[in-house]
């Protein structure tokens, strides 16, 4: 009996732990699919206090076919068979960190927009140097160098989250990506896992 009653007292202060933690903060994991002129992928941690101000701070992975692609290249019928997957390809990597705004879209704010500008740490890996190699009809009639070098990206990220669900979601973004070098624009469609609000309705042991 004792036990019991000592389980039932640990798992009340667990809620209301998180009960309290969910009123002034939320962190949780997301990760969205982005579509635009690259295609890819990014992971985020993300901090909001008062449903108010936020902080992310993440990596985002892009491709797209190469922009100095020879207009005679050809995949040969192995690139073929792999769907083109040997390239070549532009590579567009970037860590990132950004602070933003909370808007409430409805009065319960479940359904925000999240508004964040920051900094990227961005890497390119582009294709170069490219020679003739054949007739590209077995394998690709071209070979390349890969020439990778770094800058620093401004970084416009806004973002729809429907925080339904305490601890589930669904995202709709949208992404800029500026540098000296290249522009990066897309939408994409993610999830959020973690502490994304505060209780709508207070746990059963602490309702009046």
């Amino acid at each position: 009996m004792k036990r019991a009653i000592l389980l039932l007292i640990f798992f009340i202060s667990i809620d209301t732990a998180n009960a309290r933690f969910s009123d002034n903060h939320a962190i949780y994991l997301s990760s969205e699919l982005n579509f635009g002129n690259y295609v890819g992928v990014d992971f985020n941690l993300n901090y909001v206090y008062q449903e108010l101000y936020a902080l992310k701070i993440g990596y985002s992975g892009n491709v797209s076919p190469a922009s100095s692609t020879p207009e005679d290249y050809s995949p040969g019928l192995i690139g073929f068979l792999i769907l083109g997957l040997g390239g070549p390809f532009d590579y567009l990597s970037n860590y990132q960190i950004t602070v933003g705004k909370i808007f409430k879209i409805n009065v319960k704010g479940t359904t925000r927009a999240n508004i964040s500008v920051g900094l990227g740490y961005t890497t390119i890996n582009e294709p170069t140097n490219y020679q003739a190699t054949g007739d590209g009809i077995i394998g690709s009639n071209y070979r390349w160098e890969h020439h990778k070098y770094n800058t620093v990206s401004l970084i416009i990220n806004p973002k729809i989250e429907f925080a339904t669900s305490t601890i589930f979601g669904p995202t709709i973004t949208g992404m800029i990506q500026i540098n000296k070098d290249r522009v990066f624009y897309g939408l994409g469609i993610g999830l959020m896992l973690g502490v994304l609000r505060k209780e709508l309705v207070k746990p059963w042991h602490i309702r009046k």
